[in-house]
C-alpha cells in the first residue's frame, strides 16, 4: 500500500531562511541570497512525503501579493496541492541561522490576518470534497489519513482542529494534530489519532512540567496517542493502549542544523504510517524520530537527509 496523505495548513506562510555567519545584535549584517519557500507546517507535511515518494494533497489558503509567490513556489514543486482563495496576504516567517553558534536558529513568525466566515467555509469544504477521493495521475484516491498543522489566524473558530478530526473520522481515517495551546486540548478532547507537540508546547497546554503527566492528561482527554518531540534526547511516544508506560527514541549524539522543520518531518512520518496501516508505536517512533533527525540536516523545512535510514538504524529505543 501507499496511501495517500492530505494535509490541511489554515495558516500557511511564505518562509524566509538565512543562513548567517554570526550575528551580532545590533549590528548590520551582509548575507546571502534567503531562501523562499512556500511554508507552513502542514505543507512542510506534504513536502517531505512528496520527497520520499509518498502520494500527498496539501490544502492551504492563499491570498495577496505574498501569495502570489506561494503560489509560484508550490507550482514549481511538483507537489500536488489545492489552494483556497483569501483576501488576506499569506503571512511570512522568517528563519536566522547563525553557522557560528552550532547552527542557533531564530524563528520570527507573523500572525495570520483574519479570514472570512465564507472563507472558512471553502477551506472546510476542500477538505470534505477531497476526503471523498483525490483525482491522481493514476486515477482517484481517497486519503488514508488527515493531518492538520499549524498555528490558525486571528479570529479563526476555536472547533477548527476538532471540526477536521470529525471530518476524518466521518470518512473513516485517522487524524493527526499538530498545533498548540487551547488547540492541542481541544483536539485531544475530539479523538484525535494522534497529538505531536513539542516538550515546552505540551506542558504549557496543560499545565504540567512531568511530560509522562502531560501525555496523560491528552489521552485522558481522548487523544489515541501523543508524540513528543525533547530535543537532543529525541522523542517520547505514548498510547491510551497503555497510558502508564512510554517508548523514548534518540541518537547516540545530537545533531548540528537546522531544526526548524523537524516536527513537520516527524508528522509526515506518523501520517505516512497511519495512512498505510501501521498501528506499533515503536515502529511509528522509529520513522517520526528518524525522519525528524534527518530533517535537521537540511538547509530548510520540508525536506530530509536521504541518510535517513542510516539513522533509523543508530536509535537507542527503551521503554519506560
Amino acid at each position: 500500500m501507499n496511501n495517500l496523505v492530505l494535509t490541511v495548513t489554515p495558516n500557511p506562510a511564505v518562509d524566509v531562511t538565512y543562513t548567517v555567519p554570526g550575528i551580532n545584535l545590533g549590528a548590520s549584517h551582509r548575507v546571502p541570497t534567503p531562501l523562499h519557500r512556500a511554508g507552513g507546517k502542514g505543507l512542510n507535511v506534504s513536502r517531505v512525503a512528496h520527497q520520499l515518494g509518498h502520494p500527498t494533497l496539501a490544502v492551504a489558503t492563499v491570498g495577496g501579493l505574498s501569495g502570489e509567490r506561494f503560489r509560484t513556489d508550490l507550482d514549481a514543486s511538483g507537489m500536488l496541492h489545492q489552494l483556497v482563495p483569501v483576501a488576506a496576504d499569506t503571512r511570512s516567517s522568517i528563519a536566522l541561522v547563525d553557522t557560528a553558534a552550532d547552527f542557533t536558529t531564530s524563528i520570527f513568525n507573523e500572525s495570520g490576518q483574519a479570514l472570512s466566515p465564507e472563507e472558512w467555509q471553502a477551506l472546510a469544504a476542500a477538505v470534505v470534497d477531497n476526503l471523498a477521493g483525490v483525482q491522481m495521475p493514476d486515477g482517484v484516491r481517497r486519503p488514508g489519513v488527515l493531518v492538520g498543522s499549524g498555528s490558525l489566524p486571528d479570529q479563526a473558530p476555536a472547533d477548527f482542529y476538532p471540526a477536521l478530526v470529525a471530518l476524518a473520522h466521518g470518512a473513516g481515517v485517522p487524524a493527526i494534530i499538530d498545533t498548540s495551546g487551547a488547540g492541542i486540548l481541544a483536539a485531544a478532547k475530539a479523538g484525535a489519532d494522534l497529538l505531536k507537540p513539542n516538550n515546552h508546547e505540551l506542558m504549557e497546554a496543560v499545565g504540567e512540567t512531568n511530560l509522562a503527566a502531560a501525555a496523560r492528561k491528552l489521552m485522558d482527554l481522548g487523544a489515541r496517542r501523543v508524540l513528543v518531540s525533547v530535543g537532543e534526547e529525541g522523542m517520547l511516544a505514548f498510547s491510551a493502549e497503555n497510558p502508564g508506560r512510554y517508548i523514548q527514541a534518540k541518537l547516540p549524539a545530537p545533531l548540528s542544523g537546522n531544526p526548524t522543520g523537524a516536527g513537520d518531518a516527524a508528522v509526515s512520518a506518523a501520517a505516512v504510517a497511519l495512512a498505510n496501516g501501521v498501528e506499533d508505536l515503536r515502529e511509528i517512533l522509529r520513522r517520526a524520530t528518524s525522519w525528524s533527525a534527518a530533517a535537521v540536516l537540511m538547509p530548510g523545512a520540508g525536506e530530509i537527509s536521504p541518510r535517513y535510514t542510516e539513522l533509523a538504524e543508530q536509535l537507542i529505543i527503551t521503554d519506560h
